[in-house]
């Protein structure tokens, strides 16, 4: 392997308050993704719902 192949990381572990931050970052990162996939499930949805008044 050549040195740039490594990738560079810290070496110390989390502490658990570091930790704790870093999974409610994730977590919060999740919730958006949620709340952005079911904001367009829910316009598709009445999307449907106008095309089936239509026809």
């Amino acid at each position: 392997m050549r040195f740039y192949e490594f990738q560079s990381s810290s070496s110390k572990p989390l502490s658990p308050a570091q930790a704790r931050i870093k999974a409610l970052k994730d977590q919060a990162k999740r919730a958006q993704a949620a709340v952005k996939a079911e904001r367009a499930r829910q316009k598709i949805q009445a999307g449907e719902i106008e095309l089936a008044k239509v026809s």
